[in-house]
Parts: C-alpha cells; sequence; structure tokens
C-alpha cells in the first residue's frame, strides 16, 4: 500500500514535471485541467449522484446493471468533458495553440484524479490497516456513528483480502485513466482550437468518455477484473492512437 500510495502521487508529478522541463509546457494547463477534475468530477457530478441516487429513480438505476452503466457513462461523460470544453475555451484561450497545451491539461486532470482516487485512498487504507494490525479495530467500531458499521466492516472485509495483486490492479487501472485523460484532452483541444468543423470532435470525445465509463461498469459485473483492466487499456490505447493523429496534423 505504501508503495502504491507513492506512485500514484509521484508518477503524476514526475509527468508534469518532466513535461515542463523538456518541452516547455506552461504549467498553467496542468493546473487548470487538475482544478477542473476537482470542481466538475468530485463536487459538481457528486452533488448531482447524491439528488438522483438518493431520489425515487435512484432504487431502479443502480439495481439495473444497463440503466446504472447508461447513467453512470451519461454523467461522467457530461461534467468531465464540458468542464474540459469550457476551459480550454475560455481559460486557456491565451496559452499556445499547440497540442502540447492539450497534452499537459490532460496530464493535469488525469494526474488529479490519480492522485485523489488512488494515491491518497492507498494512504487511506494504509493508515486503518495499521490500526486495526495494532489492535485497535473496536476502537475504530466505537468512534462511527451505528449506521456506519455495516460499511465500517464491508470495509475490515476488503483490507483483509488486500494483498499486491490489487495494488498492480489499481496502479494498471490509473494509468489507463490517465492515458485516456489525455488523449480525450488533445481532442477537445483540437475541436477547441481548431473550430468550424472541427467542433465535431467535442461530442466525439464525449461518446469516446461515455463508451469507457459504461462498458466498464457492465463488464465489472460479468468479467474477472485482469480482464477488465486488460479491455480498458486497449480502448484506452485506441483513443490515444486517434489523439496522436491529431497531434501529428
Amino acid at each position: 500500500m505504501a508503495a502504491g500510495a507513492l506512485m500514484g502521487i509521484a508518477a503524476p508529478v514526475l509527468l508534469g514535471w518532466w513535461l515542463v522541463k523538456k518541452y516547455q509546457v506552461k504549467t498553467t494547463p496542468i493546473l487548470v485541467g487538475a482544478g477542473v477534475f476537482i470542481l466538475f468530477a468530485l463536487v459538481l457530478e457528486s452533488l448531482v449522484h447524491q439528488v438522483v441516487l438518493n431520489g425515487p429513480s435512484g432504487a431502479s438505476i443502480t439495481g439495473n446493471i444497463w440503466y446504472y452503466a447508461l447513467y453512470g457513462g451519461c454523467m461522467a461523460a457530461l461534467f468531465e468533458e464540458t468542464g474540459r470544453f469550457l476551459a480550454m475555451k475560455f481559460v486557456l484561450k491565451k496559452e499556445p495553440g499547440t497540442a502540447l497545451t492539450g497534452v499537459g491539461y490532460g496530464l493535469g486532470h488525469g494526474g488529479a484524479e490519480m492522485i485523489l482516487l488512488f494515491g491518497v485512498t492507498m494512504i487511506s487504507n494504509l493508515v486503518v490497516s495499521a490500526l486495526i494490525n495494532s489492535g485497535q479495530a473496536d476502537t475504530l467500531m466505537a468512534a462511527a456513528p451505528e449506521h456506519n458499521y455495516a460499511q465500517i466492516q464491508a470495509q475490515f472485509a476488503q483490507l483483509e483480502a488486500f494483498g499486491a495483486s490489487s495494488v498492480l490492479l489499481g496502479l494498471w487501472e490509473r494509468c489507463s485513466a490517465l492515458i485516456l485523460q489525455v488523449s480525450l484532452s488533445i481532442i477537445v483541444w483540437t475541436a477547441v482550437r481548431r473550430g468550424g468543423k472541427w467542433l465535431w470532435l467535442f461530442p466525439v470525445a464525449f461518446f469516446l468518455h461515455f463508451l469507457v465509463d459504461a462498458v466498464t461498469v457492465v463488464l465489472g459485473k460479468s468479467a474477472g477484473m485482469v480482464a477488465v483492466e486488460a479491455i480498458v487499456f486497449a480502448m484506452a490505447i485506441a483513443v490515444g492512437a486517434i489523439a496522436y493523429k491529431l497531434a501529428r496534423r
């Protein structure tokens, strides 16, 4: 867990440093990408989930894998791609129009996702595991509200089954997500900067984001984790190939 936390935090930071030093990319797109992910994905999208999934239709959505995949994929694509487009259109309008600006934005967006969803989670798991191993599990339970007991016990069970393979799968998932976020950023950056007939690339980015997330949800219920991650990685590489061709042009 400690190694996973270190890699999950260090990898995007070092990639950002390399991009700035080697290619003279400004830090502005990187920081804007990170900020957009936090605002649109972690704050705004989460608020919508709380309203919708705790509302009258919540049980119907979460109880049907196809509805849940459709809903989850649409929400992720809607908030992240809209945030990406608005930031590139208005916040980064004075930045250089090269593909590297899009790469920098994508690294900030995907890097923040990797740090917060993987690196910080590994740190949290490490702390809880250390407390359990030191015999303080009962203390943790006693300090928590009674309605959270089942959730805490489920977390304990997950940590007991946690191994090196779980860390490696998590890192693999985050690498796929980082490739996808950089690639989608290049696609949307091309749509914003070239404009006109190239604006059709924005709905393409929306669809590709939706497709990857929806497929991940559906396969998560029917396939093994290794198979799921292999398919998602292949999809990320395919989107990366599209972005690479656009960047070359």
